[in-house]
């Protein structure tokens, strides 16, 4: 499981220690780490360091000491090192160890280059060398920072952005601790941000990184340990990985059958919107639940039972039916008797799965065990109905923020859908997934999420999840994040199935004509469909199976 920490909490864990007076300690641990990072990414990008040009764009905080500290390091490792400071003040212990290794040093402020035209000339010039660049490495600021950039540095990074390649070329990008004008909690982004390559973090990574819109900024993420060790907090926020679905997923026992597997009970779909409760259904049982019970329309109810003719299907009522958990909401727009289902199932006190239709018909009160999967949009018209208005715009600028605030509000667990995933329990417990191909934003992927989902909440075992720590009312969270993952490895598998099918063999025309193959699909992705994710479930859950410690 990888996890992370508030930029607070981090500042919490090292308090004790600054007080002690191990502050320098920490530093160097942090540089030592940086420097690493460096090298390692030079060493697989260029295939070098002894000569390769390092330039350091540094501010006026720690974060810029922690860079220039590296960037020393580096000059005994050979490189050519450049400083671009970006204020008028540094950190002077890490400037002096940076000039006696040989590192030339410009100065960014108006009194050192005379003015503003000069600056703005300086800028420019300080732009070139920054382009021409074997690696940059962006020290500007820190956790503690807070909006975007501003003065130089913010005419530095724009004039940057601006080139676009202008220069020729387009140096390695590492960010130190994180790219200067990230919001390291909530991921939000104050422009300009100059896009890592890798981001080397310290102490513990910090949860705004793995949180969109900065996800898309940070590059990989590595992170260097200080020394915090047991100081550190429980995360702020956690992402499952596939080892951590091995150990929870919900494998069937000898003595199992049908309905202690798990019956989930699925109202979606209308005469207008038949596909959704057929893409839903299918997704369920390629999961792995022991029954369906699906109600909904007559004639619905007959392509149902063509596609997946194992799921029991009727018009009856939720009353009726026994399931341990529902599936309510998605494709029900416009028929009143599916939306009077989706109201019955909240009101069961049963686990739900409450997708589009079913925001309509929200009770007033929802416990953790109803879980919400708005996508930004459907997230304004919940948060409206709580007293709270915003608009598509800011939820997607800090989707953490608001996926929380909607799970404190309503009471419910909120899986808010993305291009990462965010999970909010409404105890402040936060998870967020980010597995699969960009390609997974299409019609019906939400369906197959949502069905997933479903047949997850109505077969997990509430002792697996208790053995790893999370009880009530963390433990729709933690399925929902499963459910998520298993999305987007599923939607990564399709996507390499499609990759095998459609990718020439590399004799023939290439070799023939002495020119390289063409370059794999997997550089870009390949185009899926929402049936495409469901058809590769179970040789993903087969994989995550057999992942369990003997």
């Amino acid at each position: 499981m990888i996890e992370a920490w508030t930029p607070d909490q981090i500042r919490a864990a090292e308090r004790p220690l600054l007080e002690d007076g191990h502050g320098p300690e920490l530093m160097a641990r942090a540089a030592a780490g940086l420097a690493g990072g460096i090298i390692r990414e030079l060493q697989r990008v260029t295939g070098r360091v002894y000569g390769a040009r390092l330039v350091v764009l540094a501010g006026s905080g720690n974060n810029g000491g922690d860079a220039l500290f590296a960037a020393a390091t580096m000059a005994q490792r050979g490189a050519m090192t450049t400083a671009v400071l970006t204020s008028e003040r540094v950190h002077p212990e890490a400037l002096a160890a940076f000039e006696r290794g040989g590192g030339r040093v410009i100065r960014l402020d108006p009194e050192a280059t005379g003015g503003a035209s000069a600056l703005a000339d300086a800028v420019r010039a300080a732009a070139g060398i920054c382009a021409a660049a074997d690696a940059l490495v962006d020290g500007i600021v820190g956790t503690g920072a807070a909006g975007g950039l501003r003065g130089p540095a913010r005419e530095l990074v724009q004039t940057l952005l601006d080139s676009d390649g202008g220069y020729g070329r387009r140096p390695l990008v590492v960010a130190c601790d994180l790219p200067s004008g990230v919001n390291a909690e909530t991921g939000q982004v104050d422009d300009p941000v100059l896009p890592a390559d890798l981001t080397v973090t310290f102490g513990g990574a910090k949860a705004g990184l793995f949180l969109d819109p900065a996800a898309a900024l940070a590059g990989r993420i590595e992170t260097v340990d200080i020394g915090l060790g047991l100081l550190l907090p429980e995360p702020g926020l956690r992402r499952l990985e596939p080892h951590d679905l091995a150990m929870l997923w919900p494998v069937p026992r000898r003595t199992d059958h049908k309905y202690t597997r798990g019956v989930l009970g699925i109202a979606a779909g209308s005469a207008s919107y038949p596909g959704a409760a057929l893409l839903a259904t299918r997704a369920a049982a390629a999961t792995g639940v022991g029954m369906i019970r699906y109600l909904g329309p007559s004639e619905v109810c007959r392509l149902i039972n063509l596609q997946t003719p194992e799921a029991v299907c009727s018009q009856g009522a939720v009353a009726d039916a026994r399931v341990q958990a529902w599936l309510v909401g998605p494709g029900t727009d416009g028929d009143e008797e599916q939306r009077r289902r989706a109201g019955d199932a909240m009101a069961s006190g049963l686990p739900v799965v409450a997708d589009a239709g079913a925001f309509d018909v929200l009770p007033a009160e929802l416990g953790p065990h109803v879980v919400l999967t708005p996508h930004a949009g459907e997230l304004v018209r919940i948060l409206e109905a709580q007293g709270v208005a915003t608009d598509r715009e800011h939820i997607e600028a800090s989707p953490a923020e608001f996926a929380a605030l909607a799970a404190g509000l309503t009471g419910a667990t909120v899986l808010l859908k993305g291009a990462v995933t965010v999970i909010a329990a409404p105890n402040g417990l936060l998870f967020c997934q980010d597995d699969g191909p960009d390609w997974l934003a299409t019609a019906g992927s939400g369906d197959t999420l949502a069905g997933i989902l479903g047949a997850l909440a109505a077969t997990i075992r509430s002792e697996q999840l208790e053995a790893a720590g999370f009880a009530e009312p963390e433990r729709w969270a933690v399925v929902a994040a499963m459910a998520a993952c298993l999305h987007g490895l599923a939607g990564a598998e399709a996507a390499r199935r499609g990759e095998a099918a459609s990718t020439p063999s590399p004799g023939a025309a290439g070799a023939a004509s002495g020119r390289c193959a063409p370059p794999s699909l997997s550089a870009l992705g390949r185009p899926l469909a929402a049936s495409d994710i469901s058809a590769a479930v179970p040789d993903v859950v087969g994989r995550i199976i057999a992942g369990r410690n003997p």
